[in-house]
């Protein structure tokens, strides 16, 4: 493990919801010790994720609501909880040989200290869902992989690779030195998002939540990217840009593709 890096959690899990328990059972079924359902709930949604349980092997029991909801701690758990083993945070250096590996230039998010799960979760579910090889995110000051941020991700953290580095800015410097534009968002002034050649190697910063990205970062990015917009609210929610600068991303490699 490098000095930059921290390689996984070090308490269980426990994650709710439909969606997600049904991805975590897909994706990673030797992390779960159990899944857990309230009795009397019955739905073809719960059905398709009892089918995956037993199709990977995976222990159901059928527990009273009350002891469902007490696991999850929230009323939104859709009656299905899974206990899980401790969430296996991974390097970004793997997440660029991942990539290279397959034939493609390398796509990344890094988190700059968003503390709110919902946003994470977010985040990472776009991030999976267009084409990114992998999330970064500090391991002080921001939201870990919470209960909350796997709901919120609808299951895409256990289909996503993700990193909790030491040292933020010194990541920002090794993946620049790996050869991987870094590219801070959410300015009023920088690179318009539709000018910038996202084909390459890349990697978005995102700010955090309330200040945005603080100035010691985007000095280290190679530059910053400004979202055009025509409305009269003046900036986008971190996750709202996150998922625009991606589909941009993955819009670009599409149409190169094509015409290679």
């Amino acid at each position: 493990m490098n000095e930059t890096e921290s390689g996984s959690g070090n308490d269980g899990r426990v994650v709710f919801g439909m969606r997600p328990v049904e991805e975590l059972c897909r994706a990673r079924p030797k992390d779960v010790a159990v899944v857990y359902v309230a009795e009397g709930l019955r739905s073809p949604e719960l059905q398709g994720v009892l089918a995956v349980a037993k199709d990977r092997g995976i222990a159901v029991e059928w527990r009273p609501r009350y002891l469902v909801a007490d696991l999850a701690g929230t009323g939104g758990h859709q009656g299905i909880v899974a206990i899980a083993g401790a969430y296996k945070y991974v390097h970004v250096p793997t997440m660029l040989e991942a990539a290279r590996t397959a034939g493609q230039a390398p796509l990344l998010v890094l988190l700059d200290g968003l503390t709110d799960p919902q946003n994470v979760g977010a985040i990472i579910r776009s991030a999976e869902v267009f084409g990114a090889h992998g999330v970064a995110l500090p391991d002080h000051k921001s939201a870990p992989i919470t209960a909350g941020a796997i709901k919120a991700s609808a299951g895409a953290t256990e289909r996503m690779s993700i990193a909790r580095v030491h040292n933020f800015l010194g990541s920002i410097d090794k993946l620049r030195e790996s050869g991987v534009k870094v590219w801070g968002t959410g300015a009023e002034n920088g690179v318009e998002l539709y000018e910038a050649d996202l084909t390459v190697p890349t990697a978005f910063v995102i700010g955090s939540e309330g200040r945005g990205l603080r100035e010691a970062v985007a000095r280290r990015c190679d530059g910053v990217l400004n979202i055009p917009m025509s409305g009269k609210i003046a900036s986008l929610n971190a996750s709202a840009a996150a998922a625009i600068v991606l589909y941009e991303a993955m819009r670009q490699r599409s149409v190169a593709a094509k015409s290679a």
